[in-house]
């Protein structure tokens, strides 16, 4: 019989959440997804889960801790169990006796005797005329749940900015909406208890693996959208007010004067949800765009007094 707070190495005053704590960083390193084939950590995951469970049910806890049951929720010994004799106890402990059935080795005739009553009255049960020992009821292994289903969800680039929700079907034909996690990325993991295989335990569970869609303009730089705008060279001299796509909808932005191709300018709150409940912003740089082929505009620059500046002097070629 194993002490559950060994098990799961907390001390014997751990709070609730220190179990819980506990329990969860061994049920992930343990978990048989993460350990396909390897049965020792299949065991060792079971009795990590049985633990838990006793500890996490404030009853089964008190009385483990009063030693009226074992750590596998089994009660504890009556009358001295397995001792030697003395005050209170039995002289030889329990035996099997004839045809399997269990009995207290008391010495002379009571050798072998069946003490079903003693075992009901006690705890509810009745000795096993065909198998040894009682059914007290208690310490029932957990019976498995069914094994988990993996799935992969392609979000397209603005729904994952916006967390639009999005709609999944499940092997058996059932379709979910999703709502979207905040900070929401590729990689991302979405658990839906109990929409995985049929188990005696009870179903496992759906993992959603999240994939956000690339974007024909659009990039995603942490939790800011980045976009590259092309403006004209008159919008870009002169000044302008254009339009600008984000991911809800397109909006005016300013142009400042003399702008030139790489400046940044942005857009508060237009990028992705963080977790604390704020956004990102979109970050548009500039790219002026000149004509291929305009003779007018070639006249011009040719006749143009800044045509000899030479704005690369800084670098000093």
């Amino acid at each position: 019989m194993a002490d559950p707070y060994a098990t799961l190495g907390v001390a014997r005053s751990a709070t609730e959440a220190d179990i819980k704590k506990a329990y969860r960083k061994l049920a992930k390193e343990l978990h048989p997804d993460r350990n396909k084939d390897d049965k020792a950590a299949s065991d060792r995951f079971s009795k990590v889960t049985q633990a838990y469970d006793l500890l996490t049910d404030k009853d089964k806890r008190a009385r483990f801790d009063r030693g009226e049951i074992d750590g596998d929720g089994n009660p504890a010994a009556p009358f001295g169990y397995g001792g030697s004799g003395g005050a209170g106890g039995f002289g030889g402990g329990f035996r099997a006796g004839p045809g399997g059935r269990g009995g207290f080795d008391m010495g002379g005739d009571a050798q072998g005797g069946d003490f079903s009553d003693i075992f009901e009255g006690l705890f509810g049960g009745r000795s096993n005329a065909g198998g040894g020992g009682f059914a007290s009821g208690f310490g029932r292994r957990p019976q498995p749940k069914g094994g988990n289903v993996a799935y992969k969800l392609k979000v397209p680039f603005e729904d994952a900015a916006t967390l639009s929700p999005q709609r999944i079907t499940l092997a058996d034909g059932k379709t979910i909406d999703l709502k979207l996690p905040v900070g929401v990325d590729t990689g991302t993991q979405m658990r839906l208890g109990g929409k995985g295989d049929p188990g005696p335990g009870g179903p496992g569970d759906a993992i959603v693996t999240i994939e956000v869609e690339p974007h024909r303009f659009y990039n995603r730089d942490g939790d800011d959208i980045r976009i590259d705008l092309p403006v004209n060279l008159a919008e870009a001299v002169l000044g302008a007010k254009v339009r600008v796509p984000t991911v809800e909808g397109a909006v005016m932005l300013s142009v400042p004067r003399g702008a030139t191709s790489g400046k940044t300018l942005r857009l508060k709150g237009r990028g992705f949800h963080r977790k604390d409940g704020t956004r990102g912003d979109q970050l548009v740089t500039l790219m002026v765009d000149l004509p291929a082929d305009d003779a007018a505009l070639a006249a011009f620059v040719a006749d143009w007094p800044g045509r000899t500046a030479d704005p690369r002097a800084r670098f000093g070629v």
